[in-house]
């Protein structure tokens, strides 16, 4: 990840967080057009959970030039999220969600290079956060091209 692109997406989010409270309740609403299925797995408190969503996501903003910190973090999130019953579809619906909130949030200053910049971060944190998923399915799949016909 190249810096201007840990410097976009922090410079970005910096001007989210003073909305923060806002852009959660915008991004669950962004989400739940996308797929009305998804509400059904949020049972609790939506502004406690937006209150989770954007800490969660400063987190992983903060430590974007501290990969060693970052990912195994992210690999327990998804790991905790698989057992909520999240599928690996619903992160490409999170990431439009997620990418609809922003533009929302930042106007005029979420550009062309600012998308791409969260699109590129965002296809790092689904890496890191689907591992533990996939991982099961690779080495299954491994197991049984390593058995003889």
């Amino acid at each position: 990840m190249q810096n201007q692109t840990v410097f976009l997406v922090q410079q970005s989010w910096n001007r989210i967080r003073p909305i923060a409270t806002q852009a959660a309740q915008l991004f669950y609403r962004n989400l739940f057009e996308r797929d009305p299925q998804l509400r059904q797995m949020f049972r609790g408190d939506m502004e406690a959970q937006g209150q989770r969503l954007m800490q969660m996501i400063g987190m992983a903003v903060s430590h974007l030039d501290d990969l060693d910190t970052l990912l195994p973090a992210l690999r327990a999130l998804g790991q905790r999220h698989t057992s909520f019953g999240v599928r690996l579809e619903h992160y490409d619906t999170v990431g439009a969600a997620l990418l609809d909130t922003l533009q929302q949030g930042l106007g005029e200053t979420f550009t062309a290079e600012v998308r791409k910049a969260w699109t590129e971060v965002y296809g790092i944190i689904v890496v890191a956060m689907t591992e533990p998923a996939i991982a099961p399915l690779h080495n299954a799949f491994a197991q049984t091209e390593a058995q003889p016909a």
